[in-house]
């Protein structure tokens, strides 16, 4: 009899421990999740800006084609690029961030051309444009952040002993974070 009771609160033991483990690792997933909406979201914004900065330095600078091209051809790369949160390997990451980073410099080179038209400066829609583009770059900065650490709690909970055991059985991965773009461990030579 003795031996039935303790059997019986082992196995009770052992399937609260599983429900519990379980559920963590699926709201450290959905937190995940939902911060990789969010970095979607905010890259989508900036995207949606594209069009509307185009529009606005295409009158002012009209020999400029090749830049606002090449605008243009980054943020079609990058809206073409999509990644699904159960995607998010190292590999499928890294093609993300590298066609999101192909905007950026894109982008900087547009508002550099920008700067050689006083009038495209001064112009009012311009102006907007430009400053919703930087606080858009600022959201991006911040969800980018907020996502790698949603997926760095993710990860150290999947690693984690006993849940890595309940995670390898159900099928929770190590999931990808942004990483910083090449080159940008190096400061930039400023020369006056």
């Amino acid at each position: 009899m003795k031996k039935g009771i303790i059997g019986i609160v082992v196995v009770a033991v052992l399937a609260i421990w599983a429900y519990s483990g379980y559920n963590g690792l699926v709201e450290k997933d959905e937190a995940v999740a939902n911060k990789w909406a969010a970095v979607e979201a905010d890259y989508q914004r900036r995207a949606d800006l594209i069009p509307n900065l185009v529009a606005t330095v295409k009158g002012y600078a009209e020999h400029e084609s090749s830049t606002l091209q090449g605008v243009t051809e980054a943020r079609t790369k990058a809206t073409s690029v999509q990644l699904n949160v159960e995607d998010l390997t190292e590999e499928n990451l890294k093609a993300y961030q590298q066609a999101q980073s192909e905007v950026s410099s894109a982008l900087g080179r547009l508002i550099a051309v920008a700067e050689s038209y006083p009038d495209l400066k001064a112009n009012e829609n311009f102006r907007d444009l430009q400053v919703q583009l930087e606080g858009t770059e600022n959201r991006i900065s911040v969800s980018r952040k907020e996502f790698n650490n949603a997926v760095q709690t993710y990860n150290v909970a999947v690693r984690r002993f006993p849940a890595n055991l309940l995670a390898s059985l159900f099928g929770f991965d190590r999931k990808a974070a942004f990483s910083a773009d090449e080159g940008a461990e190096k400061a930039p030579t400023v020369e006056f």
